[in-house]
């Protein structure tokens, strides 16, 4: 007797998620049966599915730092994701670095991810932690990447406490504005930013 599995199956085999698979389902990407208001999907066409993934993976490393003075964990990170990349037996086809706030949703790295992504350039995005792509919002960016049939991978799972994460934001914000103010590599500028570091520690030590 034939075996058949569910999408929610389906979807682990593959490390995609559920909605990706019921989506290529009604899209004729993958061949399936409706029982009732569920689908449920014959071995071969698991096996097929299996046998394409085992295909060289294409994969996109992105790293992200929040301001100037964490600029050499960005090579940190890239030593990381190569790493893990390598370990997976994917084909890294480009590495994309920046130096700007995760709060920043128009990030010029993060535009080029997607844009990648729409051309079909890649199949999995590697980040060292999900708020090295983003502080909010990591599951509607999962869903987008993944309309585009990519698949974000984190190596880690957990990064900074929440109060490291505002903390670090904080500073890239002031940072940012300080340096619209005044100029980037301005004496007030430093002397700005250095203050309100100070500033945040005596809050801390409090």
């Amino acid at each position: 007797m034939p075996k058949f599995y569910k999408p929610s199956e389906v979807a682990e085999l593959l490390n995609y998620n559920k909605v990706t698979i019921i989506r290529w389902i009604h899209a004729g990407k993958i061949r399936a049966i409706k029982i009732g208001r569920d689908f449920r999907i014959p071995e071969e066409e698991v096996q097929r599915l299996l046998g394409k993934k085992n295909e060289t993976t294409r994969a996109v490393l992105y790293a992200r730092v929040s301001g100037r003075d964490q600029k050499e964990d960005l090579g940190t990170q890239l030593k990381t994701l190569e790493q893990y990349a390598i370990s997976k037996g994917y084909q890294i086809v480009d590495e994309v670095k920046e130096i700007a706030s995760g709060l920043n949703e128009n990030r010029k790295g993060l535009r080029k991810l997607i844009t990648l992504a729409r051309n079909s350039e890649y199949d999995v995005l590697i980040v060292t932690y999900p708020d090295r792509l983003t502080r909010f919002g990591f599951k509607y960016l999962e869903e987008l990447f993944s309309a585009y049939n990519v698949r974000i991978e984190t190596v880690f799972k957990e990064d900074k406490t929440p109060k490291e994460e505002l903390v670090e934001d904080l500073i890239a914000i002031i940072t940012s504005f300080a340096g619209r103010l005044y100029g980037l590599r301005s004496h007030k500028n430093k002397r700005f930013v250095q203050e309100f570091k100070k500033l945040l520690a005596e809050v801390e030590n409090e």
